[in-house]
């Protein structure tokens, strides 16, 4: 069926447009649910250069890599090797998104500029606003709710698990 040049790029593609519904899932219920022992350190201040959370990065990459093995070495076919670069595609955008732009964890002096840029930047900013478990906003990577929309959505639950403002004296 995926024997095609196209065909496998098309199915590469498709992979990546995926993995953005399953980022969503995974975050939303996953690491805000059963997993947040682990994602808990990511909602904190970081430490050192490692948190806790990190382990998603392995937990994720493993069936990619799965593939990749499956389809160059063993003989599972060219679609295999197709999804596991598609899965590999998205963690390196995430990578460069996430853990690059947003939480800086390289120096940098890129400036969001586009309209794109801005609103997935600030939408995973307002997710990080929330510390705790329950109340977070905004769980896609690639795809994020306007920030006016995350806001008024945390407005309404009463900024519950919103962390106070860092700098300002507590009254």
């Amino acid at each position: 069926m995926f024997t095609s040049l196209l065909s496998l790029f098309m199915l590469f593609l498709a992979t990546v447009a995926a993995m953005e519904a399953f980022a969503y899932v995974m975050h939303r219920w996953v690491m805000h649910g059963f997993g947040w022992f682990l994602h808990e350190s990511h909602h904190r201040p970081r430490t050192g250069n490692w948190e806790l959370n990190d382990a998603y990065f392995i937990i994720f990459a493993t069936p990619a890599i799965i593939l990749l093995l499956g389809g160059v070495q063993f003989g599972w076919g060219h679609w295999a090797t197709a999804i596991g670069a598609g899965i590999t595609a998205y963690g390196m955008i995430y990578l460069g998104f996430h853990d690059i732009i947003v939480h800086r964890r390289l120096n940098h002096r890129y400036v969001p500029r586009s309209t794109y840029m801005k609103r997935i930047v600030q939408a995973h900013r307002l997710h990080h606003a929330v510390e705790t478990k329950e109340g977070t906003v905004s769980f896609g990577f690639l795809v994020a709710p306007r920030p006016e929309a995350l806001k008024a959505e945390l407005a309404r639950r009463g900024r519950a698990g919103v962390r106070a403002p860092t700098g300002i004296p507590a009254e």
